[in-house]
C-alpha cells in the first residue's frame, strides 16, 4: 500500500517498484536507481558503494574484461564492427550501463577511440575497419550523438576531439557554416540523413539531443542552443507516441520505436524521446502528456515492464532473462513517468 506522502508517479503505479530495483543484487540497476529516483548525488556513500558493486559484476565487469589493454575491443580500429561487440558498442553500452569514467579501463578506452573514430569534419565517424580513419561521409547523428554523451559522460567533455564533434553537431543540425554534407551519410541540415532516404531522421535527433543534453547549460554555445532547438522541435512535431516522423524507402514507421528496450544503439523508442526531451528540460511540454497513457498501457500483469529490444545474443552479456520482468526498461519507465507525472 502507498502512503498518502508517495510521489505522484508512485500513487499513479499503485504500487513501489523501488525495492526490486534497489536490490543490491542488481548493483548496476540499483546505482542508476538512486540517482535517478531518489535524487542521491554521485559523492553520496551508498551511491558510491553501488557504482562500486556495478564496476565489479556483470553486465559492467563482462564488458570490461573482454577489452584489450590497448583500449580496444574485438579488432583495433574505429571499432564500429562488430555490432554490437566492438569498441564503440561497448563504450556507448558501458555508458548506458553507469560505468565508472575514472576506472583505467574506461579511461583507455576512450582515449583510444578519440585516437582513431575523428574524422577530418569534426565528427565522429562509422568504420568498422582495422586501419584508417572513417571518411567525413562517415558521420551520422545516431553514432555521433551516441559518442558524445558517452565521452561527456565519462569526463572526457573538455577534449578538443570531443569539442571539435559537439560543434559538428551543432553545426550539421543547425546548418549554421555547415561541413559538407554527404548523401551517403548526413546529408543535410535539420538531421536529414542518407540512411532514411535524405530525410530527417528522429533517431538521430534523439541520439544528438542525448549527447547535447549533458553539456551543461553555462557551457552550451549559441550553436549547441540552436542545434537542441531543432531536436526538439523535430520529435514534437508529432504525437511521440506515434512515432510519425518521416520515414524513407516507402515511409514504413519502424516498430523498433514502440519496443522499449535496452541497451540502445542507433534505433529509439518513444521512451527515450521522452528521456532526451527531460533531460533539456521538456518534461512539462503538454505534447508529452500521451507518454504516461502509452507506458501504463504498456506495463505487464504484475506491474514491471519488459524487455522489447533485448539486444540478445548480440552483445557480450545478455540482461535480461526471455519473456521476464526487466529491472532495466522498468527503471527506464520509472524515470520517465516520475519527470512526467511531478
Amino acid at each position: 500500500m502507498l502512503g498518502r506522502g508517495m510521489e505522484p508517479w508512485l500513487r499513479l503505479l499503485g504500487d513501489d517498484p523501488r525495492p526490486w530495483l534497489l536490490d543490491a543484487a542488481d548493483p548496476a540497476v540499483r546505482h542508476l536507481a538512486l540517482r535517478w529516483l531518489e535524487d542521491r548525488p554521485e559523492d553520496d556513500p551508498i551511491v558510491v558503494e553501488a557504482r562500486r558493486g556495478a564496476m565489479a559484476a556483470p553486465p559492467i565487469a563482462t564488458i570490461l574484461a573482454a577489452g584489450t589493454a590497448e583500449g580496444w575491443w574485438v579488432k583495433p580500429g574505429p571499432g564500429y564492427a562488430p555490432k554490437y561487440t566492438g569498441t564503440t558498442w561497448s563504450i556507448i553500452f558501458l555508458d548506458q550501463l553507469g560505468a565508472d569514467g575514472s576506472d583505467p579501463r574506461i579511461d583507455r578506452a576512450c582515449a583510444y577511440l578519440l585516437d582513431h573514430a575523428p574524422t577530418t569534419s569534426g565528427g565522429l565517424g562509422i568504420s568498422g575497419s582495422a586501419r584508417g580513419r572513417p571518411p567525413p561521409s562517415a558521420v551520422v547523428h545516431c553514432l555521433n550523438g551516441n559518442l558524445l554523451r558517452a565521452l561527456i559522460g565519462f569526463g572526457w567533455a573538455d577534449d578538443p576531439r570531443v569539442t571539435a564533434a559537439i560543434a559538428w553537431e551543432a553545426r550539421s543540425a543547425t546548418g549554421e557554416d555547415p561541413p559538407r554534407y554527404y548523401a551517403s551519410g548526413t546529408s543535410g541540415p535539420g538531421f536529414r540523413c542518407g540512411v532514411n532516404e535524405g530525410l530527417p531522421c528522429a533517431w538521430g535527433a534523439t541520439k544528438a539531443l542525448l549527447g547535447l543534453s549533458r553539456i551543461p547549460a553555462d557551457h552550451r554555445t549559441p550553436g549547441v542552443t540552436a542545434a537542441i532547438e531543432r531536436a526538439v522541435d523535430l520529435l514534437l512535431s508529432v504525437d511521440p507516441t506515434t512515432a510519425a516522423y518521416p520515414a524513407g524507402w516507402g515511409g514504413t514507421i519502424s516498430r523498433a520505436w514502440f519496443r522499449p528496450g535496452f541497451p540502445s544503439g542507433y534505433v529509439a523508442d518513444v521512451v527515450q524521446v521522452a528521456e532526451a526531451l527531460i533531460e533539456v528540460g521538456r518534461a512539462h511540454d503538454p505534447r508529452l502528456a500521451g507518454v504516461v497513457d502509452w507506458l501504463l498501457a504498456r506495463r505487464g500483469p504484475d506491474g514491471r515492464w519488459r524487455n522489447a529490444y533485448p539486444y540478445r545474443g548480440k552483445m557480450w552479456v545478455d540482461l535480461d532473462e526471455p519473456g521476464a520482468p526487466s529491472t532495466w526498461v522498468t527503471l527506464r519507465a520509472c524515470r520517465v513517468l516520475r519527470a512526467l507525472v511531478a
